[in-house]
């Protein structure tokens, strides 16, 4: 006698020992198969029965189904929806346990399953799995080697269908997230390609406009020159719409996708002051560059790093009326960082637009009454592109009619 309490006491303790090693099991997978598999065999080990089968609700067919069986040959049950007048439907609809020792006369069985797979139901103790008080499923254990089930059994099983419910639900959620997250791909990928098609098929008869227009500046004189002037002055600023359009995808730059080389400021900067000085002339500004030593390197894509900067430079052409004053400068912040700043003496900024100017497509003016152009992403990409390389971006102006100054701070290369 006293043999057999110490086997039923070593036999509980294991048991409880399987359960707590259930609650880190279960949580270790988001795979809905592999979580599955994982609830029925510890299922059948806590309750010592032959077979378990694992049945969800779905809230919005309201149909129950088989998710998982250990059953020999049941594959085919698998997705099948259940009858609810079955003893899994009576236990999900009136979120009761139920536990039937002879199976074999009771006439709630439903025995299609059974004859389908060719497994005969001796024995059947069912639970229901709840998750923040709603019934998701069942769990059912069948053929205990020795009748009957005990309150043990039962205690036992309900305690890993409460573990299971709340990882069942997590498992769900994230196979739900990572589809959420594969259509968004799709979608960011189909954009990428009709931004990439549409741009291309803009240019081409933009490029004639352009020719032509160009041509009748030169051959023709008085007003027809001035309109030619005029389309001159549309396409240009359609084309740099379009630009924008295709720089679109670097809204979300990623810093894996730079390709990253030791590169000196002076070298950047003159680049952009040779892009810019023809367009500076025909605004009559006056472009003021200010050198870094040559010495002063920082590590960044080049192609990336420079198009941020031509988004503040194109800034402060448009910004700026003729004849103003556009300043590129630098300063050293000890051996870390140096900050580069283009700042132009045109329209500024009220406190609410520098809040706001690095917001995806936000326009400081009515699209109505707006004279300037663009679709209001340059500073977005720029400020993409600034974290990108590890650094940061800001703006500064005393107000309206006072300029603007743009600071990009990046760290020095090592």
């Amino acid at each position: 006698m006293m043999e057999q309490r110490l086997e039923a006491l070593e036999r509980e303790v294991a048991i409880l020992t399987r359960l707590v090693e259930a609650s880190t099991s279960l949580n270790s997978t988001y795979q809905l198969e592999a979580l599955l598999t994982k609830i029925m065999d510890i299922a059948v080990e806590i309750t010592d029965c032959e077979a378990a089968s694992v049945l969800l609700w779905n809230q919005k067919t309201r149909e129950l189904f088989f998710a998982a069986t250990t059953s020999d040959g049941a594959n085919e049950l698998i997705g099948k929806p259940v009858p609810l007048d079955s003893i899994a439907g009576q236990i999900v609809l009136e979120n009761k346990v139920i536990q039937i020792d002879d199976a074999e006369r009771d006439p709630r069985i439903y025995r299609k399953v059974g004859e389908e797979v060719q497994f005969v139901t001796r024995s059947l103790l069912g639970v229901p799995m709840t998750f923040q008080g709603r019934v998701i499923g069942a769990v059912e254990v069948l053929n205990k080697r020795t009748l009957p089930f005990t309150p043990n059994d039962v205690h036992y099983l309900q305690t890993l269908t409460s573990q299971a419910a709340v990882a069942i639900e997590t498992a769900q959620l994230v196979m739900q997230l990572r589809r959420a997250n594969e259509e968004m791909a799709e979608l960011d990928e189909l954009k990428n390609r009709f931004i990439a098609i549409a741009s291309h098929e803009l240019r081409t008869p933009l490029g004639v406009i352009l020719g032509y227009a160009s041509f009748l500046q030169e051959e023709t004189s008085d007003e027809a020159s001035e309109h030619a002037s005029k389309v001159m002055a549309s396409a240009l600023q359609l084309r740099r719409i379009i630009e924008q359009m295709v720089n679109l995808r670097y809204l979300k730059q990623k810093q894996s996708e730079l390709i990253l080389e030791p590169v000196a400021v002076s070298e950047l900067i003159e680049a952009m002051y040779e892009d810019f000085i023809t367009l500076a002339n025909a605004r009559h500004h006056k472009l003021d560059v200010r050198l870094p030593p040559p010495h002063i390197k920082v590590k960044v894509d080049p192609s990336r790093i420079t198009m941020a900067f031509t988004n503040l430079l194109n800034n402060a052409v448009n910004f700026t009326p003729e004849g103003g004053i556009i300043e590129i400068f630098t300063e050293l912040k000890g051996r870390r960082e140096i900050w580069i700043t283009v700042r132009d003496n045109g329209i500024g900024m009220t406190p609410e637009q520098l809040n706001r100017c690095f917001d995806e497509f936000y326009q400081a003016e009515d699209h109505m009454i707006r004279r300037y152009g663009g679709l209001g992403i340059g500073l977005s990409i720029t400020k993409a592109v600034a974290e990108a390389h590890n650094g940061r971006i800001w703006a500064e102006s005393e107000g309206p009619g006072k300029g603007t100054a743009f600071t990009i701070a990046l760290p020095l290369a090592e």
